[in-house]
């Protein structure tokens, strides 16, 4: 069920540790996800110890989905979007940082922004979803990882600044809902870092 890791798992030249899913583990993110590997490690050590924090991720989508207690949700609808056709709905799964489970039926195209938005989730999108800020920075499990279109250099540059990087980081705003990333779960960190692109210029 999570078994799929390849050479485009290494997306943001980082070497993070992981953000995981459970409460607790939120509660210690700023912690966790910012200790660096020393600069001095090997290139196949980096490699190793990318495969070991993809494989710890999946395992905690793993246990957030087996620990019913920490699950509130039942499938809804959302906000100002439209209502997916019969037949036609796409499913999305979002995990707090306290690690708690919503879950709901949307359209193909909706962005991962608009539909937490839309439900009163915690994701600023401070932007207002124009990929100049990392505050709808995601954490997508691994198993649909590879099934994203992979970032453009707007995206990726946002995702430096994002606060708890891991190897699956991704911005909401460019996640859009598609048949093959139906049933996609993703993690909302405990913290984001409202740095924009014009705070450079």
């Amino acid at each position: 069920m999570f078994s799929k890791i390849s050479s485009n798992t290494i997306k943001h030249g980082i070497s993070k540790k992981y953000c995981t899913t459970s409460a607790n583990h939120f509660k210690n993110i700023s912690t966790i996800a910012n200790q660096q590997y020393p600069k001095s490690l090997s290139n196949s050590t980096k490699i190793s110890s990318t495969n070991i924090q993809r494989n710890t991720l999946r395992n905690h989508f793993i246990r957030a989905n087996n620990q019913r207690s920490f699950s509130s949700s039942s499938l809804s609808m959302h906000g100002h979007l439209h209502k997916p056709k019969p037949g036609e709905e796409l499913h999305v799964t979002f995990i707090t940082k306290e690690g708690k489970q919503h879950s709901y039926e949307v359209c193909e195209g909706d962005s991962l922004l608009d539909i937490a938005q839309s439900n009163n989730l915690d994701m600023e999108g401070a932007c207002g979803g124009s990929c100049a800020c990392s505050t709808c920075h995601v954490i997508v499990d691994p198993a649909f990882y590879d099934e994203i279109p992979e970032p453009e250099d707007d995206e990726n540059d946002m995702l430096d600044l994002a606060f708890g990087l891991t190897e699956t980081s991704r911005l909401g705003c460019q996640i859009k809902m598609s048949k093959e990333i139906d049933g996609i779960r993703v993690a909302l960190p405990a913290m984001t870092r409202n740095l924009q692109s014009r705070d450079f210029n």
